[in-house]
């Protein structure tokens, strides 16, 4: 069966004791979702405007009908936010882990050469911002093959990992390490820390994702303001700090450029860079920096043999 449950984990006290590099023992790595113009669209033949992730918690335009409102909103993303959080990496120095829908990198050169020109690395957030638990096998490996192509073709590097939207297939994992372009995977969000899994007899990393230190809770969420999205990262910083005597962990901040791409909640993850930068437990990382540590000192576990 796809994706055997796995409820025991490292069980605590049986975390890998390394260190990041530097001596550092909480990994950050930043994560900027880039998905406007893939998302469902009407335009699209998708028969809806998607209005998830938006300003507005109750869509007032009938399913069927253009919400051109919503599309806006979508637009402010690529049009204004991505360059407002581009230029404040840019200017900080900080590195980043880039979760890109390919269809949006096509619909935006300028977003595309700009990131070529980085160094930070590509994830595929799929071919486009679509559920991949809704696709039928052949339609979502086509999705996972093409994803690759467009990222690798426009940015001049292929991406390194993947994670679609929201919630993978059953069989998504497998069609990943199928495909053969992916080191890893982040559909998951069970672990503050990578680990490896048997896909198909082959050892296979996941760097888990996470929907708690991400600006998803500021639209429809329990945040309201910046400063109140910085807090919580800084708590939640502190608290893995606490556990730095004990084992290592990793910390991702999600990123949307249509939400943290306004500048009253902009304010609010300048204060955690702050916070952090410097700090002595921080490695603040790429994710494929990561996921090569994590390679090179934690290797997949030998094949057990049969006896």
């Amino acid at each position: 069966m796809d994706h055997v449950r796995d409820l025991v984990g490292y069980s605590g006290s049986a975390s890998p004791d390394i260190s990041w590099p530097n001596g550092g023992r909480v990994a950050v790595n930043f994560v900027m979702n880039y998905e406007e113009g893939s998302e469902y669209s009407i335009g699209d033949g998708d028969g809806k405007s998607d209005t998830v992730l938006t300003e507005v918690s109750s869509p007032r335009v009938p399913v069927g009908q253009r919400d051109l409102a919503a599309e806006s909103m979508f637009e402010y993303g690529s049009r204004v936010g991505f360059w407002r959080i581009y230029r404040l990496f840019q200017e900080t120095g900080l590195p980043m882990t880039v979760f890109a829908s390919a269809l949006a990198l096509e619909r935006h050169p300028e977003v595309a050469q700009a990131l070529r020109d980085t160094d930070w690395d590509m994830v595929c957030h799929g071919w486009r911002w679509v559920e991949h638990y809704l696709l039928d096998e052949a339609t979502e490996r086509d999705h996972i093959a093409r994803g690759h192509e467009v990222i690798s073709r426009l940015i001049g590097r292929p991406p390194e990992g993947f994670y679609c939207r929201y919630g993978p297939s059953t069989a998504t994992r497998r069609l990943v390490v199928e495909h053969g372009g992916y080191s890893y995977d982040s559909d998951a969000y069970n672990d503050d820390l990578p680990y490896w899994c048997t896909v198909g007899g082959r050892s296979h990393l996941v760097v888990p994702y996470s929907q708690v230190t991400n600006d998803a809770k500021l639209v429809g969420g329990p945040l309201v303001t910046g400063r109140a999205f910085g807090e919580f990262l800084i708590d939640s910083f502190e608290g893995f700090v606490a556990e730095a005597h004990l084992h290592p962990r990793m910390m991702s901040v999600g990123m949307h450029t249509r939400i943290l791409g306004h500048p009253g909640r902009l304010a609010g993850l300048r204060m955690f860079i702050d916070h952090i930068k410097g700090h002595k437990e921080a490695w603040i990382c790429r994710r494929s920096d990561l996921a090569q540590h994590w390679r090179l000192h934690v290797p997949p576990p030998a094949p057990e043999v049969a006896a």
